[in-house]
């Protein structure tokens, strides 16, 4: 049996949170709708651990969905981030230090020649969409299924029936006429691809893919695949996107770029470039990027942009990810956590895949291939809510939605791998039963 853990300061808050925001929460993944229970309140975090109002201390392997590579709160950072507030921490103009994380961006993005910060991944999608309109002269975009680009309108959508069909607004208050310009397309499929740029010829701007799907839980590009979307976008005069908030330097300093050795034409960026606090971007060569404003006839702008807090944050997360960085550590790993919960569910008879890639990792309970977002939501959604829960009350926090990755950080050490199998032995022998 595992051990009671106390709970009443967070469902206490919860109740007052449920009366202000709707579901109780500020982003609806947290309110644990797909996995059951009530969310905790957090109080603290340090390295690899979170701590809840209720004095329960927690294994993350959320880190903040994704931008806390280096942990919670290390030491150089709070203490950059303390010095910096003193001197304010917002003008409206520009300062030092958004000049000194582009040029760390751009030296370890060959495809960025100029970049634009943002204040979210969200509003980083959104102007990259609106520069490939301005940029082609198109309206029509295609995405994959399952893959994540914020809550912009034109990409909120989901696939129709068939192979490569237009896409369905997947929120209220999206116009039909909208999502109707996106193709949705399902991922590692370049028939679907083509299908749609024969079906539309000349009417595509964009072909947007996070280039490593980490949005349908982590589901890895086929070999060949990104290399062939680079191909039928030339071909067809379309721009390639790629959405790069989560793997940009997580999987290599270069991100997915560097990986798989194929360049996109704008790429997103979010996440470690702020260090945990909110950033965006957007970049691509100085010819696409000079249709944006003030330059060319691109409106896109913001208050916080560039805010010196911000640019701090990436900074110091940067420098520490400096080439060659942590990655192959990191890996090595995550290989070792993802090989030992394979054996784990498999002493217990529970058949499932682990998808690994650099400090990323996603446990679908499926038999496998995870290829796609239809194959990732084959997986047992109700096998993963008990095993989250399971885990939870054993001191394990895990993203609280099968289709979401797991995050390792430099912070997470040896004891924490281990005291994260025994919970998971545990998990899935309870499970068995």
């Amino acid at each position: 049996m595992s051990p009671e853990r106390p709970t009443d300061r967070s469902r206490a808050l919860f109740a007052r949170a449920l009366e202000l925001f709707p579901g109780g929460v500020d982003s609806p993944v947290r309110a644990f709708k797909s996995v059951g229970g009530e969310p905790f309140f957090v109080a603290s975090a340090r390295g690899s651990r979170i701590t809840d109002i209720d004095g329960n201390d927690y294994i993350d392997w959320v880190m903040s969905w994704g931008p806390l590579i280096l942990g919670h709160a290390p030491a150089a950072l709070i203490s950059a981030l303390q010095a910096r507030a003193t001197l304010g921490t917002s003008y409206g103009a520009p300062c030092p230090e958004e000049v000194r994380l582009a040029e760390a961006v751009v030296a370890r993005f060959p495809s960025i020649q100029k970049i634009r910060f943002t204040s979210s991944g969200t509003e980083a999608a959104m102007s990259a969409v609106r520069l490939a309109r301005a940029a082609t002269g198109r309206s029509r975009l295609i995405k994959c299924d399952g893959c994540y680009h914020g809550h912009l309108d034109a990409l909120l959508v989901r696939a129709g029936s068939g192979l490569a069909t237009q896409g369905l607004a997947d929120s209220a208050g999206v116009p039909a006429s909208v999502a109707e310009l996106t193709t949705v397309v399902p991922y590692n499929d370049l028939k679907a691809v083509e299908a749609a740029l024969h079906a539309h010829p000349s009417e595509y701007a964009a072909i947007l893919v996070e280039p490593v799907a980490a949005n349908m839980g982590l589901v890895l590009p086929e070999p060949g695949y990104l290399e062939g979307l680079a191909r039928l976008a030339r071909a067809a005069g379309v721009l390639l996107v790629f959405d790069e908030v989560i793997t940009g330097f997580r999987i290599s300093p270069g991100g997915a770029q560097e990986r798989y050795g194929v360049a996109a034409d704008i790429t997103i960026l979010g996440k470690i470039i702020g260090g945990g606090l909110p950033v965006g971007a957007y970049g691509a060569s100085r010819e696409l990027m000079g249709l944006v404003a003030p330059d060319g006839p691109m409106y896109q702008g913001g208050t916080l942009s560039g805010n010196p807090l911000a640019m701090t944050g990436g900074l110091l997360s940067l420098e520490a990810l400096a080439p060659p960085g942590p990655y192959a550590a990191l890996e090595a790993v995550a290989l070792d956590l993802a090989a030992g919960l394979r054996e784990d569910a498999a002493a217990s008879g529970i058949p499932v895949v682990v998808t690994q890639l650099g400090s990323l990792l996603t446990l679908f309970f499926a038999r496998g291939p995870i290829r796609n977002y239809a194959e990732a939501g084959g997986a047992d959604r109700g096998a993963f809510a008990r095993f989250h829960q399971a885990m939870l009350t054993r001191g394990v926090f895990l993203p609280p939605s099968q289709f979401e990755a797991w995050f390792l950080s430099t912070a997470h050490q040896p004891v924490d791998i281990e005291a994260t199998r025994i919970a998971a032995r545990e998990s899935f022998a309870a499970m068995s039963v």
